[in-house]
């Protein structure tokens, strides 16, 4: 038996996702392994098991294994656990979409003392308050859903039977499922769409399907042997400390509905709407619920219960659907019928408003339409400002999925192509065939447009089970990016190799992370230019990431021999505050707008354009909406960013004047404080 310790860096912990990734990779191995987290245990290959645990962001967790691939097994999910379990892109991604569907700038961000601190406004007699669930605006009557009671009689063939029927209950659900993820997709929310493979991952759960064949064994019917196996489970779940694990309960009774539902013989739910549109009003939405609303005769919805980071609010948030969450029980008071504008953006209702405040409703809701309609309509079009100035947009990617949405989305190229996806979650690294083909299709989906291909990024606080690594004591400060892979040279020599060959079917080039000194940068171009002459291709573009303190300030020394820059904003910021990014007391204050950072960048720009070389910007500080004019102002002249926020990126660009925003940008280099930018701003 192997065991070994790991800390959760989620900045919401094991929630259901990440747990689904866990879970996933641990039922490939054959060992036993179990995760203890305190005094509580869990089944590693059972999800439910692990929500149970409530592991919260920067708790500390420890696996055991045991088993003939106990080592392999223990290394897996130590990287995965250390990578993140797959979830920093989606919630960056979230994130983007939620900022592009509002009007205006983004709030100030405040620690979390700060807003806790300050009183909610006095509301108007007619108003109710909850909680933002969604963005947006909806105006029309209320229409109550409630769901159809479903009562189960004790019932019990013999167990044989009562197997069968779950088991086909079972596999219906997940067809049920699938065609709601393929809905989701269908307009265009795929990383959300990926809550139903939680759903899935659910009904596959070891842990809750013993619990239910064991009754079943002791003569109860599959129906009632089910409910109360779920029942039993979301009880444990809500009950958890943390609010988002404990949201958890809600995808729970999700699935367990879903199944006794074809237990029982039961129809599904017909909302039964009359033949105008409704702003729907429930105690609670599940995620297939919000999925399947008809978007044709749904405004909105407001719930007594819930929250902004259950599944539920996720997927409003990806349909464009306005939401509040969290109304209280007054709201189920409310009658049918009744008026009301629901306001997703503050967490507002107002009943039976006055004919000024719907005009006052639909005069905003119509500006944040024309607003997104218009991003959207010139998505295609190059971002320039009004006094003539032009900023290329690119996309951050991490795959050839990601490429064509990149292209359907407006993205003039690639900025940030993660290539860590081809090395994650197996036990051997992939062979140069199988990178070539990946990124010749890629480079094919982008047709002429440049990808910028950052190679390898893992290593220190992100090892790989088949490189072996020494313990550090400080792995940020470790053997990661550029360092891990010139310390492996043959991991490096067989990417670029891929790299290099597939530069014949597009504009390739080669980014390399985390360079912090010019030594570094120059043994990297020594590799590829040797590569290049035994293959006998053209030397592509080649550049560095400046995301190290020393990187930007020795950025003249950098400029004379590279062909570009791009800045990590998040690693920047990170080191350069020396605040974890995911510290959850420090994220409020590691600010990319911190004037330290602000200046950093601003050395970049002046040395690249004094040597003739461009700058982009792919951190997350490219999306936002308060960044964009000063970065534009600073002369950076590419922000990658992620794909649903190119549109408005773009749109926000063309509203700038570049002589404005270089005024702009010089006041804010001369600021005391992140917070003096934004005020700014």
């Amino acid at each position: 038996m192997k065991q070994l310790e790991t800390v959760i860096k989620n900045p919401t912990g094991l929630h259901a996702r990440p747990a689904k990734v866990f879970v996933k990779i641990a039922k490939k191995y054959q060992a036993n392994i179990r995760v203890f987290h305190g005094e509580k245990k869990a089944n590693a290959k059972s999800m439910i098991s692990l929500l149970t645990l409530g592991v919260e962001n920067g708790s500390t967790i420890r696996i055991e294994a045991d088993g003939e691939d106990e080592d392999a097994a223990l290394a897996a999910l130590v990287h995965a656990v250390e990578e993140g379990l797959g979830e920093e892109e989606l919630i960056g991604r979230v994130a983007a979409e939620t900022d592009s569907v509002q009007a205006g700038s983004l709030p100030e961000k405040r620690e979390p003392a700060e807003i806790q601190s300050d009183p909610p406004p006095p509301l108007d007699e007619n108003m109710l308050r909850g909680i933002p669930g969604a963005p947006g605006i909806a105006i029309g009557p209320i229409y109550h859903f409630k769901k159809t009671e479903i009562t189960v009689e004790e019932t019990f063939e013999n167990e044989s039977v009562e197997k069968n029927q779950l088991q086909t209950a079972i596999e219906q659900a997940k067809g049920q499922i699938a065609r709601l993820k393929a809905r989701m997709v269908a307009q265009k929310a795929d990383s959300e769409a990926e809550i139903f493979d939680v759903h899935a991952e659910l009904l596959d759960d070891a842990d809750l399907l013993g619990d239910v064949i064991e009754k079943i064994n002791q003569q109860q019917g599959a129906a009632l042997a089910w409910q109360s196996t779920i029942d039993e489970r979301a009880k444990l779940v809500a009950g958890l400390d943390d609010p988002l694990l404990a949201a958890r309960a809600a995808d729970l009774h999700d699935i367990g509905y879903r199944v006794l539902r074809i237990l029982v013989g039961v129809e599904g739910d017909a909302l039964g709407f009359p033949d105008h549109p409704v702003i729907v009003v429930a105690d609670d939405l599940s995620p297939s619920d919000t999925a399947s609303l008809d978007r044709d005769k749904v405004l909105g919805f407001c719930t007594a219960s819930g929250g902004p980071t259950a599944h539920t609010a996720i997927i409003a948030r990806a349909l464009s659907l306005p939401a509040v969450v969290s109304a209280g029980v007054d709201v189920l008071g409310l009658e049918n019928g009744l008026n009301i504008i629901l306001n997703g953006d503050e967490g507002l209702l107002t009943l039976n408003p006055s004919e000024e405040e719907i005009a006052q409703a639909k005069s905003t809701q119509e500006a944040g339409k024309e607003s997104r309609l218009a991003a959207q309509e010139k998505a295609a079009d190059p971002a320039i400002t009004s006094d003539g100035h032009r900023v290329e947009i690119a996309a951050n990617i991490g795959g050839a999925a990601g490429a064509r949405d990149a292209m359907k989305s407006g993205a003039e190229g690639v900025g940030l192509l993660r290539t860590e996806f081809l090395f994650l979650e197996r036990r051997q690294a992939p062979s140069e065939d199988e990178q070539f083909a990946v990124y010749k299709e890629i480079a094919q989906v982008m047709e002429n447009n440049p990808v910028v291909v950052r190679t390898l990024d893992v290593g220190g606080d992100k090892p790989l089970p088949y490189i072996t690594v020494p313990p550090e004591e400080n792995p940020f400060l470790g053997v990661r990016g550029i360092r891990l892979c010139l310390a492996q040279p043959d991991l490096l020599r067989e990417q670029l190799r891929a790299v290099l060959r597939a530069t014949a079917y597009g504009k390739l080039r080669i980014m390399f992370p985390m360079v912090s000194d010019i030594s570094e940068w120059r043994a990297a171009r020594a590799m590829v230019e040797e590569i290049r002459a035994e293959l006998g291709v053209a030397l592509p573009e080649m550049g560095i990431m400046i995301e190290v303190p020393s990187a930007a300030l020795m950025a003249d020394v950098f400029a004379e021999e590279v062909d570009f820059f791009s800045v990590g904003t998040n690693d920047l910021t990170q080191y350069t505050l020396a605040m974890d990014r995911m510290h959850p007391q420090l994220a409020g204050k590691s600010d990319g707008l911190h004037p330290a950072v602000l200046r950093l960048i601003d050395n970049t720009v002046k040395a690249a354009h004094k040597a003739g070389k461009w700058v982009g910007i792919c951190g997350e500080l490219g999306a936002d909406m308060q960044a964009v004019p000063i970065l534009v102002g600073l002369g950076v002249d590419e922000l990658s960013v992620t794909v649903p926020a190119i549109p408005t990126v773009k749109a926000q660009v063309r509203l700038l004047k570049y002589e404005e925003a270089q005024v702009l940008a010089k006041k804010a280099l001369s600021c005391g404080t992140a917070s003096e930018v934004r005020e700014l701003v």
